[in-house]
């Protein structure tokens, strides 16, 4: 399970520059990922040795300067709920202000590490000026210049000294599916449907994330763990309709689970929120299967499917090998081949495949289909294995890995979802030195 550690703050000190400095000094250096990741407010980040999600507050709110106070209020308290470690990032080029006093009144009141950034501090005047944040009563300040990246060493280094250690993990073997999506996409409905009114609850088991309740499932010859993120420990103060909130909560149970169930309403499309959620998945090297619920409500003619479906994987490109299962929750239509698709992805994602088996059906389509040379330079891969891990990665061993483009990289993917059939599951490909 990975920490969070949230950027909280008031508009225009430097959340999202920062955010960007931590997600980048990881996504340049360890992150092997293809392509770029499509969430600006959600990363990965690694410092000293230690992994954490980073969630940038600032990109949640739309609106004038005004509507923003009740706004950021409800954000830092989401923080305060959801995070591990909270960095709480103000302006020395600006001072205290009116609403920095407000953050940091309830950050005081937390028991959570705290870290209070003065960003913007790129000369001695400036590191001067900074004893004024004194005044808001947290203690020691770190001063840094996240455009430049200086200080953000030092910070870092206490941040992830500040993070719990990983609790041991409930041990489980059965597969745990994740239902997420937006609010109000009928996550909470999908779950009571699927368990019915006398919940066929064997034992709830609480997970190690504080939030995630894992609920046994145990029907019609499936077993599984359903990590449930729609009802957790609602507070009355927050109001469901924060993309942020639901953005945490995602992050949690996608990070706990085999296989996510990304839950969305036909009538609102597969938006912006949807996909980043989505794309959380698949950063998180998942299972997916997307439903489309309240396909009831949809008028359809006789292409309508079809279409419907055409247009959610052009949104997702170029991870479009995912089921997509359009259900009714309502009328309890489909949502057992929903159960069922979700278990083949499982057995998709945990598939082995033979060394041998590998090599004999891959090398003959390398042959006739070789890397293209490069500077005169040609590649010859001479050998494949399945790394042993809990999702599917290769291995490619050949004499010169660092010539092997991308488009090459997705080529040899397509390759082996064809040829073993990796349907809902992102597969990560290695170029190693042989």
């Amino acid at each position: 399970m990975s920490n969070i550690v949230a950027i909280v703050g008031r508009p225009n000190v430097g959340k999202s520059t920062l955010f960007n400095r931590l997600i980048q000094r990881r996504e340049a250096i360890v992150d092997a990922v293809s392509g770029v990741t499509r969430d600006r407010h959600y990363g990965k980040s690694e410092w000293n040795g230690r992994e954490f999600s980073v969630i940038d507050t600032g990109g949640y709110i739309i609106g004038s300067d005004d509507v923003f106070e009740a706004e950021i209020d409800k954000q830092v308290e989401l923080a305060i709920d959801e995070a591990d470690v909270i960095i709480f990032l103000v302006d020395v080029e600006s001072g205290v202000t009116g609403m920095d006093e407000d953050v940091a009144e309830l950050l005081r009141k937390v028991n959570k590490p705290v870290f209070l950034a003065v960003n913007k501090v790129d000369n001695n005047k400036r590191a001067e000026d900074a004893v004024e944040f004194y005044s808001l009563g947290l203690g020691e300040y770190f001063t840094i210049a996240s455009i430049s990246g200086s200080g953000t060493g030092d910070l870092l280094d206490e941040v992830v000294k500040a993070l719990p250690e990983h609790v041991e993990e409930v041990q489980s073997d059965l597969p745990r599916f994740a239902v997420v999506g937006r609010p109000n996409a009928g996550k909470s409905s999908f779950i009571n449907a699927l368990i019915g009114k006398d919940r066929y609850i064997v034992t709830d088991i609480a997970g190690t994330t504080r939030d995630s309740i894992d609920t046994k499932y145990n029907q019609f010859g499936f077993e599984f763990n359903l990590v449930d993120t729609a009802g957790i420990r609602r507070k009355s103060k927050v109001k469901e309709d924060l993309e942020f909130y639901s953005v945490m909560r995602s992050v949690r149970a996608i990070e706990h689970c085999d296989v996510c169930l990304v839950i969305h309403d036909a009538t609102r499309g597969f938006d912006g929120q949807v996909q980043n959620i989505f794309w959380l998945a698949e950063r998180n090297r998942k299972g997916i299967v997307v439903l489309v619920n309240k396909w009831d409500l949809v008028d359809k003619d006789t292409n309508s499917a079809r279409d419907y479906e055409k247009q959610i994987r052009k949104e997702m490109e170029p991870f479009t090998d995912v089921p997509i299962v359009f259900i009714s929750v309502l009328n309890k239509q489909r949502i057992f081949k929903a159960i069922e698709t979700a278990v083949e992805v499982y057995n998709n994602r945990s598939k082995k495949i033979k060394t041998s088996k590998l090599n004999e059906v891959m090398l003959p389509i390398i042959e006739n289909n070789p890397p293209p040379a490069l500077k005169g330079k040609f590649v010859k891969i001479k050998y494949i294995m399945q790394l042993p891990t809990p999702q599917p990665q290769f291995a490619f061993f050949c004499n010169l890995p660092q010539y092997v483009k991308d488009s090459y990289k997705r080529f040899l993917e397509n390759k082996l979802r064809e040829e073993f059939d990796f349907h809902g599951v992102p597969i990560s490909i290695y170029m190693r030195k042989k």
